[in-house]
């Protein structure tokens, strides 16, 4: 049955992390696998998230499942962080929710769900998007499109080029939209750009999909969430898939939530019902414990004040990362290109070089970034920022 199979090609970001790790230089720098990193390289449990995880493993007494639809506490509590009192829709019970493996198994039961409710639309996506969008959602039988967002080594938006494509959308189609800390530009719409996409959906009737993957690391936990919150004070009907992956550190928990707004508490009720069927086909019930944690540490008022400070730490390292690479740039090149890095959120960034200048940064200074140029800015430190410019420079020429 498998002789005839050869070996699919493998992950091009997988293949970095081992070539990084073969890589004898002292000086090395990993700036492409997609996780969040501390000053001394590595992936941190956050205080706050372990102190909850010590307070759940005292109080729990059973490993018994949850159902498919996750831990009820989870459940209420994630929604409220992402909507708050937006529009009344938690308050109207409008909004079905499931916990899942994650924000990938988010957008998988999301797209299950799609593909049963609107079998011949279209996913619209950002031209560029996180690459796991496409095969998330392509593997799920729906069709794929993408619109004009940005151009690498740019620092603004292509919105009008952007809006001109998503008026000509059909009602019945779906428009996948970054929260907030776009993957993989970090160039996120300003307000009065949401407030114009949320007109014209509403104008459109297209379904809006959002993807909030980094909730709390671009501008706050509240202020990231304003494209979520305006739309469900706005619209009928909308998506919202997030996950704690990077704001709670949870990577390998895989903890994610699935939000389905609705016209009324009599549909969201009826949502449940199909999401849930969904997940019992495929993984019966999702992982509790990463759920639990985020649970116990969201209903305790001094551990989420620790994890809002914690939080805001992290946010504050990556703008300052991006000042001190834009600022080295500056003083390499003499002129202030590279200074649009600074002004974006998030974690990722485009350097605008080409491929080649990419494999020379490997080859020469042991500088690794995805083929496209995308950094994590997370693998910048202070002690390598200024190694990573030099290289740069040089390959620029």
């Amino acid at each position: 049955m498998f002789e005839h199979l050869t070996a699919v090609p493998a992950d091009p970001l997988l293949g970095i992390m081992a070539t990084f790790a073969a890589d004898p230089n002292p000086r090395k720098v990993d700036l492409g696998v997609g996780v969040y990193k501390d000053e001394q390289g590595t992936t941190p449990i956050f205080p706050s998230v372990k102190a909850a995880e010590l307070k759940l493993i005292t109080s729990q007494t059973s490993k018994v499942y949850v159902s498919p639809t996750g831990s009820p506490g989870f459940n209420r509590l994630l929604p409220e962080m992402i909507f708050a009192d937006a529009g009344g829709v938690l308050k109207e019970g409008r909004v079905a929710v499931v916990q899942t493996p994650g924000g990938c198994g988010a957008l998988w039961v999301a797209a299950k769900f799609l593909k049963r409710m609107r079998p011949d639309a279209t996913v619209w996506f950002t031209d560029p998007t996180w690459a796991n969008h496409e095969p998330l959602l392509g593997d799920a039988g729906l069709k794929l499109a993408s619109y004009p967002y940005y151009k690498q080594g740019s620092s603004e938006i292509l919105f009008d080029e952007m809006m001109a494509t998503l008026s000509k959308v059909p009602a019945d189609d779906i428009v996948l939209l970054h929260g907030c800390c776009h993957n993989p530009s970090g160039a996120d719409l300003n307000r009065d750009q949401w407030k114009t996409v949320c007109d014209l959906a509403k104008k459109n009737g297209f379904l809006v999909f959002i993807d909030l993957a980094y909730q709390g690391l671009g501008e706050g936990i509240d202020e990231d969430a304003f494209g979520p919150r305006l739309m469900a004070e706005q619209l009928e009907e909308m998506i919202v898939v997030s996950s704690c992956s990077k704001n709670f550190g949870l990577y390998r928990e895989r903890t994610g939530s699935l939000c389905v707004l609705t016209r009324n508490a009599v549909n969201a009720t009826a949502v449940v019902t199909h999401l849930n069927k969904i997940v019992r086909g495929m993984y019966s019930m999702p992982p509790a414990h990463g759920a639990t944690i985020v649970e116990t540490l969201l209903d305790d008022p001094q551990l989420k004040a620790q994890w809002i400070a914690e939080v805001a730490d992290v946010r504050a390292r990556l703008k300052s990362l991006r000042q001190s690479f834009a600022d080295a740039m500056q003083r390499r090149l003499g002129d202030d290109h590279f200074r649009f890095i600074q002004n974006q959120h998030g974690m990722f960034s485009f350097l605008g070089l080409t491929a080649e200048q990419v494999a020379q940064l490997q080859r020469d200074f042991s500088i690794y970034a995805a083929g496209s140029s995308r950094i994590n800015v997370a693998g910048l430190s202070v002690n390598n920022v200024d190694y990573v410019a030099e290289g740069v420079a040089a390959v620029l020429g």
